[in-house]
């Protein structure tokens, strides 16, 4: 055998070139002055004699050798089921590939393979899937747009250009359903984001759709998304839903614009005439209530100047009844005094004295008053009795 301890110095199969004494090995002094090369066979009994020296009775014939040998090995795979779960992502442990369990960040030991395996999905990092558009590297061009995604009947029978976005991650409660239940979650995701939002965009007028109602979009197109995913088990949480373009069709996008345009003008001038009546029918009603009001004010005033002069009628004829002579003479003198008070008078003696001089106590209050004196100082406004 070639692992044989033989006493000569040069057996073997090789042989043994050079001088009778035998060469050194590389793990002696080096090469022989000579020349000649090392003895192979050398090396190998010599690394024989080393390795007897760390087994057990000296030889690997023994069946306690053999047995050490294979615990060491055994040894050395159960070792190899350490493994490291980052602050990010989250371990799911398999044996004979069934799911045992999910373990979280640190130094973790799960059966090495073939028997155990451990696959660490990350939890943290969002993907974003584009629907309707391939986005550029380039800055400088512009997106791709994918028509056989991005057009979508709307309610109103409209075809509508919708490109938008899809964020998403694994769920950290639910990574095992990911691992297990999701083959290819970029083209899962996206179908069901898609059918998602034809669904949505099918309920809804395109005017709407294009102006006023693209955020309750995008949050009702993330609650189906989520939902579907959630009932196929995909373990899979759905951040955004942004809408990235909304717009008509390119070859009938200048007939919107117009529409689109006219209607902004009749929405402008129906808040112009809106405006005008709110301005208007406050004043016409102000005025009007103030109309009623002093229309009522008059009514009042009459029925109480009536109710006055009927009460001051039934007086005095109350009082006509106890002295008629007295009560017909203060009437005429009343009467007189009302009817004379307000015209010019001259008195005229009734003896041919001729006219009879008077005070005008009147036209003297009144003077500092007027501009011009009256040019017959006789003459005056009123009566003095």
């Amino acid at each position: 055998m070639p692992w044989s301890n033989q006493s000569g110095g040069g057996g073997g199969p090789w042989g043994q070139r050079g001088g009778s004494g035998g060469g050194k090995s590389p793990w002696g002094s080096g090469p022989q002055d000579n020349g000649t090369p090392p003895d192979l066979e050398d090396i190998l009994r010599r690394g024989q004699d080393r390795l007897k020296d760390f087994i057990p009775g000296g030889s690997f014939g023994g069946g306690k050798g053999i047995l050490l040998l294979g615990l060491a090995v055994v040894g050395v795979w159960l070792l190899t089921g350490f493994y490291t779960v980052r602050p990010n992502e989250v371990g799911i442990n398999m044996l004979f590939g069934k799911y045992t369990g999910s373990s979280g960040e640190g130094l973790r030991y799960n059966l090495p393979y073939p028997i155990g395996q451990v696959k660490k999905p990350d939890v943290t990092r969002q993907e974003r899937i584009e629907v309707g558009y391939r986005s550029s590297q380039n800055t400088q061009s512009r997106n791709r747009d994918v028509l056989e995604e991005s057009l979508m009947l709307t309610g109103d029978e409209n075809i509508v250009d919708i490109d938008f976005d899809v964020v998403w991650q694994v769920n950290p409660a639910r990574a095992q359903d990911f691992v297990f239940n999701l083959q290819n979650p970029q083209g899962t995701i996206k179908a069901v984001a898609e059918s998602a939002m034809r669904e949505v965009i099918g309920r809804r007028a395109i005017q709407a759709i294009l102006t006023t109602e693209q955020a309750s979009i995008a949050q009702e197109v993330r609650q189906i998304t989520q939902n579907t995913l959630d009932s196929y088990g995909a373990g899979v949480l759905i951040n955004v839903v942004q809408l990235q373009a909304a717009q008509p069709p390119a070859d009938v996008r200048p007939a919107f614009v117009d529409v689109n345009a006219a209607q902004q003008d009749a929405v402008r001038v129906q808040n112009q005439a809106e405006t005008f009546a709110s301005q208007v029918v406050p004043e016409a009603r102000g005025e009007a209530s103030r109309t009623v009001q002093q229309a009522e004010g008059y009514r009042e005033q009459s029925v109480a100047d009536a109710n006055g002069q009927a009460a001051r009628f039934s007086k005095v004829y109350e009082e006509y009844r106890k002295a008629p002579d007295i009560i017909r003479e203060r009437i005429f003198l009343e009467t007189m005094e009302r009817v004379f008070g307000e015209v010019p008078k001259i008195i005229v003696d009734q003896n041919g004295q001729g006219v009879v001089p008077f005070l005008p106590l009147n036209e003297l209050q009144r003077r500092p008053q007027a501009t011009n004196p009256p040019a017959n100082p006789q003459t005056s406004q009123g009566a003095t009795r």
